[in-house]
């Protein structure tokens, strides 16, 4: 094992050559073949041989379909134009992937092959990546915490805690090193709050930007696909890869001066913030004041009737994705909250168009502010634990607990990210903080991410090793 401090100005842990690098480092290589993509790709597979036993990242490795996909890399004539030239890549159980079933976690859905891959996975593709594996995610991705049918997925800075979710399979992987980066879904913070337990940056594009297709409705407008990464510029080159930008690139442009509004106050009343996660907002904002933005303390005014808008579309969304599964195959959470899906979609907490209702409440406060910055979570992720045999109660309880600040974006559906910010002096677990923009916002948010990055570096990977 031997030390190197990565592009991002960081210490991490390389246990080989290949494995705990970037995205951007790992493409610039392949494309100047300076390393073949089989090697990059085997190193990968034999951390993950190594590690995951204990991490619980993926429910399969695709061992031999990368290893054919990196020599296929390998022959081609136009790697020097592929921007995730020979990077491996982890994929979230929600999307189909050809080939391979998809499972979104849960034993009542069906073990026949997808046909083709879905949009986000064929562009990964094309761009060049290896799709490794396919991750985690509790049943039907309902649920904050990575837990369930196949098995606990634990947090790669602390095995005892959980990794977060829905994507919780997808941020230990790359939190781990297993692999640099990963794909995402957000429904209800499922990008970010793994993100934010992982030390990681996760972005949720704003509706539109990266093609969702999530289930069968996407959460009614609230799910979109996105990045994770261990550095900002990977989490753009992914993001722009998706995004099927023109000329995808990880570099930062200027970022200009912005207003910047902080504001740890929790949207769900009854979550409080603890002073741990609140102090990390306070301090990101005393940095990127000193940075040269214009930060004002001020609080979006959140409506009352919130929750109860996020919980409809939630619930609903899983009644529908359950439909047509056999019930008694799923976990006695999914199927209460699934019932409840099915009673608020005749109400008119689903029939009542929240979102445009959300987006002219806080029209105002956007007029003033460009970007809003708050605690990412507002405590710790939970122990790591079969929480998928706990009650419907507990689970939602919990989930609201420590993670209130990500749902009213998904509703909006605007952009949101979590980024890195430090981490607890006892425990090590990350702390993080959300960015917020209008739509359109995207790279607003990874430039003020990139001032973060810069001004407090983070420790990309954990040393399992």
């Amino acid at each position: 094992m031997r030390i190197t401090t990565s592009s991002a100005g960081t210490t991490g842990v390389h246990v080989t050559e290949w494995t705990g690098r970037t995205a951007v480092e790992i493409a610039e290589a392949v494309r100047r073949r300076e390393v073949a993509p089989r090697q990059v790709v085997e190193e990968h597979l034999a951390r993950i041989r190594r590690l995951d036993g204990r991490v619980g990242a993926f429910r399969t490795v695709l061992a031999e379909e990368a290893l054919a996909a990196a020599d296929a890399l390998a022959d081609r004539t136009d790697l020097a134009d592929l921007p995730l030239a020979g990077v491996p890549v982890a994929v979230k159980d929600n999307v189909p992937v050809a080939g391979q079933a998809l499972r979104n976690g849960s034993a009542a859905s069906p073990a026949a092959p997808a046909a083709a891959d879905h949009e986000t996975v064929r562009r990964l593709r094309a761009a060049g990546a290896v799709v490794l594996g396919i991750t985690h995610v509790p049943e039907l991705c309902v649920f904050g915490t990575t837990d369930g049918e196949h098995g606990v997925t634990r947090n790669p800075w602390d095995l005892s805690r959980g990794s977060g979710g829905s994507s919780g399979g997808s941020a230990a992987a790359v939190a781990g090193a297993l692999a640099p980066i990963a794909l995402g879904a957000d429904g209800m913070g499922s990008i970010r709050i793994p993100s934010a337990a992982c030390g990681l940056v996760g972005l949720k594009p704003g509706a539109g930007v990266v093609p969702a297709q999530l289930g069968e409705t996407d959460w009614y407008g609230m799910a979109e696909n996105g990045p994770i990464a261990t550095t900002v510029a990977d989490a753009r080159l992914m993001f722009q890869v998706l995004a099927g930008s023109g000329k995808p690139s990880a570099d930062a442009p200027q970022s200009a001066p912005l207003r910047i509004a902080l504001s740890t106050r929790s949207p769900v009343p009854g979550s409080p913030v603890s002073r741990a996660w609140a102090a990390a907002a306070r301090e990101a904002a005393r940095l990127l004041e000193q940075a040269g933005h214009q930060v004002t303390t001020a609080d979006p005014s959140y409506p009352l009737w919130l929750s109860a808008a996020v919980t409809a579309r939630w619930t609903a969304g899983t009644a529908a994705d359950a439909a047509g599964l056999d019930a008694r195959l799923l976990a006695p959470r999914t199927r209460r909250h699934a019932a409840l899906g099915r009673f608020l979609a005749r109400t008119s907490l689903l029939r009542t168009d929240y979102r445009a209702r959300l987006r002219e409440r806080l029209a105002p406060f956007f007029e003033q502010y460009d970007v809003l910055l708050t605690p990412a979570l507002a405590r710790d992720v939970p122990a790591a634990k079969a929480w998928s045999r706990r009650g419907w109660a507990v689970n939602v309880l919990t989930n609201s607990r420590f993670s209130p600040f990500t749902p009213p974006w998904n509703l909006a559906a605007w952009p949101a990210a979590a980024v890195p910010f430090g981490a607890d002096p006892g425990s090590c677990l990350p702390r993080a903080v959300q960015l917020v923009a209008l739509p359109g916002g995207e790279e607003r948010l990874l430039s003020v991410a990139a001032d973060l990055e810069r001004l407090h570096p983070w420790p990309r990977t954990v040393p399992l090793d």
